[in-house]
């Protein structure tokens, strides 16, 4: 703390309701000595600039994959059902809530830019890791935040996350593809 306090200093750029950590211009000793130790106003800064590009813990390719086939069989070909399109069911909601990805070049605003996002397994998949880097925790209750606790997230919503998912033949193609992905690690 005494780096931050000494070497650092707290500006608010113009119209910016935050305040930014920069260093100052010439470090003294002290500062260049805290500064190879912790390099604490860049991590301040890195922290600050990398808010909006959170990393999932445990929201892995084989999770992904379980996410998928538990929800539809992974199917892109399938047509959307009952307000649900794409390889992960994914709803106009759920699209909107993890921040309305697109396909490249494509427009947010578009109408049909939430079906052709969701119909694509990249597109679906960057919707839903927005939706576990907003609603990721656990939800299980064992103390770690993983892949059966997106899939609770994913099916039960994110604010109802704890519910058991009582939907049996998601819950089958859920677990026989974790046992087939813990198998082939």
């Amino acid at each position: 703390m005494q780096y931050a306090e000494h070497c650092c200093r707290k500006e608010k750029p113009l119209g910016s309701p935050r305040a930014v950590v920069t260093p100052r211009p010439a470090l003294s000793p002290q500062c260049w000595s805290a500064s190879m130790a912790g390099g604490c106003c860049v991590l301040l800064l890195l922290l600050a600039s990398s808010a909006s590009a959170a990393f999932v813990t445990n929201l892995h390719a084989a999770c992904f994959r379980c996410l998928c086939q538990a929800a539809n069989e992974c199917s892109t070909n399938r047509p959307c059902s009952k307000g649900y399109c794409g390889p992960f069911s994914i709803s106009y909601i759920y699209w909107a809530d993890a921040g309305r990805h697109v396909l490249a070049d494509d427009d947010p605003e578009r109408k049909e830019a939430y079906q052709s996002c969701a119909l694509d397994y990249d597109c679906a998949s960057r919707t839903v890791a927005g939706y576990m880097e907003k609603y990721g925790r656990d939800c299980n209750g064992d103390g770690a935040t993983n892949c059966d606790d997106y899939v609770m997230i994913h099916y039960n919503g994110g604010g109802s996350c704890q519910t058991p998912i009582d939907d049996k033949l998601f819950n089958n193609r859920y677990n026989k593809c974790r046992v087939d992905a813990i198998a082939m690690d």
